[in-house]
């Protein structure tokens, strides 16, 4: 990392484009409800379970429960190192896009 950016990379967890479109939306919330991520991401509920489940076992994401009113609930939020590692992803990427010339084979 330097100054605060991360070095770009490409995260291997970050290549399913399922978990990806999850980080991603988390990126631009805040302690989403799991049945929100669900519907965003077009995934059944186990489906979901199992991607989250990964990515708060490799500390990308924090998941807290609760209930609202006799309902249990599940909200989801992107943790400090979730963010640092989307942002080196979307690095890389963007470096290897750049990298490309019109008319050329990426590499």
């Amino acid at each position: 990392m330097t100054d605060g950016v991360p070095e770009p990379r490409l995260d291997p967890l970050l290549l399913d484009p399922t978990r990806l479109a999850i980080v991603a939306l988390l990126a631009g919330t805040e302690w989403a409800e799991f049945a929100f991520v669900r519907d965003s991401v077009h995934l059944s509920d186990s489906a979901l379970s199992k991607r989250i489940s990964n990515l708060s076992d490799t500390g990308y994401v924090e998941v807290r429960k609760g209930y609202v009113g006799k309902r249990p609930r599940t909200w989801v939020n992107l943790s400090a190192a979730g963010r640092s590692a989307l942002g080196a992803h979307i690095a890389e990427l963007q470096r290897i896009a750049t990298r490309v010339r019109p008319g050329e084979r990426p590499l």
